[in-house]
C-alpha cells in the first residue's frame, strides 16, 4: 500500500502555498466523524470540523528504516575493510562543526542587520520628535514611524507570499514535523532560508511584534539538510562530497543538530539547544548524535560570540554568546517561602498562555478562510505594522510616565512630552529592539516603571503578539511571549513593593513572569529551564524556574482542554495543518484495535519477478512509497481468506518507489544484455545520487518491447523489513513504528501471506480527546489532495 491510507473521497484540492498554511477547504469541509468513548458506544454525527478533524495525506513520510539489500552488505564490508568507515566517521564531525559555524554566522548577520535598522529608525524617530516638540508638528513623527514599519514588513511579506510561504512563522513546528519523521515539502531549501533570513530582519526592524530567535532554530536545520548533502539541488551545485550522508536517516540527524545551533545560537545555551532539539524535536536519539549536537551547539554559540566581539570592536572579548543576552543575574536570590509564588505565577502563566492559544487558533482559522490570498496576506501584515506604530505612538502620548535622566542601559533616551532633565520611560519600552526591552524589564531599578505603564504595555503587547503570530512573514514567539510575562510579572514585583518586610525585587519577578508565560505558551519544560539557567547565568534560579515552568504546563494543558485546545502553540498549528504527527506514546484506548482494523487495505503488491508495463503503469497511477514484493501471487485473480479481507501473495520482501525507478532509469531487466554487469556494479551510490529528488516515473523513457520485459526485484529489495501479525495490537504497532521510524510495516497472516500495511497516517489518525470530562477516540478523516514538491 501507499504512505497514505485507505482511499477515501477526496476533499483537498491543490494548493501552491507552503503545506504547514491552513488553506480554506482544510476549513470549510462538511463531513461525518466517528467518536468512540471509554465505554465502547459508537455514534455516528454530522458536523463541519476543522482541521484539526483532518489527516492530509499530502504530506509524505520519511523513511528512517535501513534497506538491507546485497548492495548494502557490499557497502558495508568495503566500509569496515578500508578507510571509508574512518573517513564517514569524520565527515559527521567536520559537517557538524560547519554547521555550527554557518548558523552562528547567519546569527550575527541578522543581529548585526537588525541593530543597525532598529538604530537608524528610532534615531530618525527620536530626532524627529525633538524637533517637532516645540514646532507644533507632532503628526511628523509617527508618519516617519509608519514608514518605516510598512517598508520593512512589505519587503518581509512579499517574500513570503510570492517567493517561499514555508519562511512563515517561527519554522519550529516545521523543523518539528520533520525530526518526527514527516516530509514537509521546501521545509529545508536554500531559498527558504534566504527569504527565513531577509525576512525575520524586515520584520523586527518593521516594530512587529516578533522576534528573531525562534526563526534561527528553522535556519540552523535549512543550513544543516543543505552542508550535510554536499549540494543544492535548489541553484544545480554539486561538490561530490557527503554523497554517504543523502538520505533520509543521515539527514534527520544533521537536521537535530542544526535545530539545536539554532537555539544556542538564540540564547547562547548550547547545553539548552541540544535538549531542546531531544524534547520538542528529534524523535530518534542515540549517544553518538548527542555529541554531535552538542558540538554543533557549542561551535555555534563561539562562532556568534566572535563575530559580536569584531562587530562591538572588541575583537576575541568574548561576553556575547548568544542573540539575547538576559544580563547577569549573580546577586538575585530568593526566600523558601516564594516559591508557593512562583508557584501561583506559574498557574497565571499557563492560563494567560491558555487564553493565548484559543484566540490565535481561531484567529488562524479565520485567516484560512477569509484571508488566503497573497495580497490579502500583504496588506494584513502592512496594517498590522501601521497599527503597531500607531498603538505605540498613543500609548506614548496617553501615559508619558516621565523619569529624571539617568545612566540607563542603553544611550536611546527621549524626552518627548517630557520635561527638561526627564526622559520617557513608555518610549524606553517602544523605541529599543525587543531584546533590550527585556533586559530593561529584567534589571532597570525600582521606581523606573509605574504601574499603569506596565499594565498598559502588557496588554497591548499581549494583543499585538497574538495578532501578529500567524501572519505571512517570519516570526519568533519566544520575546513576544517574554516581554508579556516580564510585564505583569514586574508588575506582581511592584505590587509586593507594597510590604517592604518581603524585600521584593521587580526584576526577579519579571524574570519568573517571562519564564511562566513562555511555559504557558509553548509548554516546554525541561529544555526551556536549562535555556533560561544559561541565559541568566544563576543556577541558582533553576529549582523556581522549574516549578514555575511546571505550574504552567500544567495549568495551561489543564485549562486548554476546557477551551477545545490542549495543545501548546506549536502543536496547536500543525494539529491545523492536518500533518499526521505521531505522539510519544499511544494511548490507552487504543490497546483493543488489532492490527486488521489499522492497516490500510488493500495493496498494491509486486511479484519478484515483474513485467516492466506493470511497474510502469502502477507507478503512474498511484503515489505510494513502498510495495511488498510477493511470491504465489496473480493480480488478475486474487485469493479471498474472508468476508473482509484479501490475501496479495506470500510475503518475501519490500521494494521502494525510487529504487523501480533507478532501476527502470538504468534499464535493469533480465533480457539486457548487460544486466549481469549492471547488476554486479549498481551500488548505493547510484539509488542516492538523485536523493531527494528522484526522477518522476513519467521521466522514464519505456518503448513498448522494453514494456514486456522482466525485471528480478530481489537482489535489490529489503529482504527482511520489519512485519507484524495481523491479530498484533495497535500499542505494539505504534512502539515498532515509533521506535524504529518506520515509513511502511507489512500485516501479514498466519501464512505469511500479505494483507495489508500500515503507515504514519494509519496510526495517526486516532486521537484522543477529553470532552465533558470523559475520554473519548475519534478517527480522523483523511483529506487527499497533492502539493507541488
Amino acid at each position: 500500500m501507499a504512505d497514505g491510507s485507505e482511499e477515501r473521497r477526496p476533499l483537498l484540492a491543490n494548493t501552491e502555498t507552503c503545506p504547514m498554511n491552513t488553506s480554506q477547504e482544510d476549513i470549510r469541509v462538511a463531513t461525518s466523524s466517528i467518536e468512540i468513548s471509554q465505554e465502547s458506544h459508537v455514534e455516528i454525527k454530522q458536523e463541519i470540523i476543522n482541521p484539526e478533524n483532518l489527516l492530509s495525506t499530502k504530506y509524505e513520510s520519511l523513511d528512517y528504516d535501513t534497506v538491507e539489500n546485497g548492495m548494502f552488505q557490499k557497502e558495508v564490508q568495503k566500509a569496515i575493510n578500508t578507510w571509508d568507515y574512518n573517513k564517514i566517521t569524520i565527515n559527521r564531525w567536520v559537517v557538524a562543526f560547519i554547521v555550527g559555524v554557518l548558523t552562528g554566522s547567519i546569527a550575527a548577520f541578522i543581529d548585526f542587520c537588525v541593530e543597525k535598522g532598529s538604530e537608524l529608525k528610532y534615531e530618525s524617530i527620536k530626532k524627529s520628535v525633538e524637533d517637532c516638540v516645540n514646532d507644533d508638528c507632532m503628526y511628523y513623527p509617527i508618519l516617519i514611524w509608519i514608514g518605516y514599519n510598512t517598508v520593512c514588513v512589505l519587503i518581509a511579506a512579499v517574500l513570503v507570499a510570492f517567493v517561499e510561504p514555508c519562511a512563515a512563522g517561527s519554522g519550529i513546528p516545521q523543523i518539528k514535523c520533520y525530526l518526527n519523521g514527516v516530509k514537509v515539502p521546501r521545509v529545508v531549501r536554500i531559498k527558504t532560508l534566504v527569504a527565513k533570513v531577509v525576512g525575520v530582519i524586515g520584520a523586527v526592524v518593521g516594530g512587529l511584534a516578533v522576534g528573531k530567535e525562534g526563526p534561527m532554530i528553522h535556519s540552523g536545520a535549512v543550513v544543516a539538510a543543505g552542508v550535510s548533502q554536499g549540494r543544492s539541488t535548489s541553484i544545480g551545485i554539486d561538490f561530490k562530497i557527503f554523497d554517504y550522508f543523502r538520505t533520509d536517516q543521515e539527514k534527520r540527524d544533521f537536521v537535530s543538530g542544526g535545530a539545536a545551533a539554532g537555539v544556542a545560537a538564540a540564547f547562547g545555551a548550547p547545553v539548552g539547544g541540544m535538549l531542546f532539539s531531544l524534547e520538542e524535536g528529534a524523535s530518534f536519539w542515540n549517544q553518538g548524535l548527542t555529541w554531535r549536537i552538542f558540538f554543533s551547539a557549542i561551535i555555534s554559540t563561539f562562532t556568534l560570540n566572535v563575530w559580536r566581539s569584531y562587530i562591538k570592536g572588541t575583537p576575541w572579548q568574548l561576553s556575547s554568546p548568544g542573540l539575547i543576552n538576559f544580563g547577569r543575574f549573580d546577586e538575585m536570590s530568593y526566600q523558601i517561602w516564594e516559591i508557593g509564588i512562583f508557584a501561583l505565577m506559574g498557574c497565571i502563566g499557563g492560563l494567560f498562555g491558555a487564553l493565548f492559544i484559543v484566540i490565535n487558533q481561531k484567529l488562524t482559522l479565520y485567516r484560512g478562510r477569509y484571508m488566503y490570498g497573497r495580497v490579502v496576506q500583504v496588506c494584513e501584515v502592512v496594517g498590522v505594522a501601521i497599527i503597531t506604530a500607531v498603538a505605540g505612538y498613543i500609548s506614548i502620548y496617553v501615559n508619558n510616565d516621565c523619569k529624571p535622566v539617568t545612566e540607563n542601559l542603553d544611550e536611546l533616551q527621549v524626552q518627548f512630552f517630557c520635561k527638561d532633565g526627564h526622559d520617557s520611560a513608555t518610549t524606553n519600552l517602544f523605541f529599543d529592539t525587543p531584546e533590550s526591552s527585556v533586559r530593561r524589564l529584567f534589571h532597570e531599578q525600582p521606581g523606573s516603571f509605574e504601574a499603569v505603564t506596565l499594565a498598559c504595555y502588557t496588554i497591548l503587547y499581549f494583543f499585538l503578539a497574538l495578532w501578529t503570530y500567524g501572519l505571512s512573514v517570519p516570526s519568533g514567539l519566544f520575546i513576544p511571549s517574554l516581554l508579556i510575562g516580564a510585564g505583569w510579572g514586574r508588575l506582581i514585583g511592584i505590587g509586593f513593593q507594597a510590604f517592604p518586610s518581603m524585600q521584593a525585587d521587580p526584576g526577579k519577578y519579571a524574570l519568573i513572569g517571562a519564564a511562566a508565560q513562555l511555559g504557558g505558551i509553548v509548554r516546554m519544560t525541561v529544555s526551556l529551564t536549562v535555556i533560561i539557567m544559561e541565559a541568566t547565568g544563576n543556577i541558582s534560579l533553576g529549582f523556581c524556574i522549574m516549578i514555575t515552568l511546571i505550574c504552567a504546563k500544567w495549568m495551561g494543558d489543564f485549562v486548554g482542554s476546557r477551551l477545545g485546545c490542549e495543545h501548546g502553540i506549536y502543536d496547536m498549528h500543525i494539529h491545523l495543518a492536518s500533518v499526521p504527527l505521531v505522539d510519544w506514546e499511544p494511548h490507552v484506548l487504543t490497546a483493543t484495535l488489532p492490527a486488521r482494523k489499522v492497516m490500510s487495505h488493500p495493496v498494491t503488491v509486486f511479484r519478484t519477478k515483474e513485467v516492466v508495463w506493470r511497474i510502469v503503469d502502477k507507478l503512474k497511477k498511484e503515489i505510494h512509497n513502498g510495495f511488498p514484493v510477493v511470491d504465489d501471487y496473480d493480480p488478475d485473480n486474487p485469493q479471498p481468506t474472508g468476508p473482509d479481507h484479501e490475501t496479495f501473495g506470500k510475503f518475501r520482501g519490500l521494494i521502494l518507489r525510487h529504487q523501480l525507478i533507478v532501476l527502470l532509469k538504468r534499464k535493469v531487466w533480465l533480457q539486457n544484455p548487460d544486466y549481469e554487469r549492471l547488476e554486479q556494479t549498481l551500488t548505493l551510490a547510484d539509488f542516492r545520487d538523485n536523493y531527494p529528488r528522484y526522477p518522476p516515473i513519467h521521466h522514464i523513457a519505456i518503448s513498448p518491447i522494453e514494456g514486456e520485459y522482466t525485471v528480478n526485484l530481489e537482489p535489490f529489495m529489503n529482504k527482511a523489513p520489519y512485519t507484524v501479525s495481523e491479530s498484533a495490537s495497535f500499542p505494539r504497532i505504534f512502539r515498532l513504528f515509533r521506535g524504529l521510524g518506520l515509513r511502511h510495516l507489512v500485516v501479514i497472516n498466519g501464512d505469511s501471506e500479505v494483507l495489508g500495511m500500515v503507515t504514519r497516517k494509519d496510526l495517526a489518525r486516532y486521537r484522543v480527546k477529553s470532552k465533558d470530562g470523559k475520554l473519548k477516540m475519534k478517527e480522523l478523516l483523511m483529506s487527499h489532495g497533492m502539493v507541488k514538491s
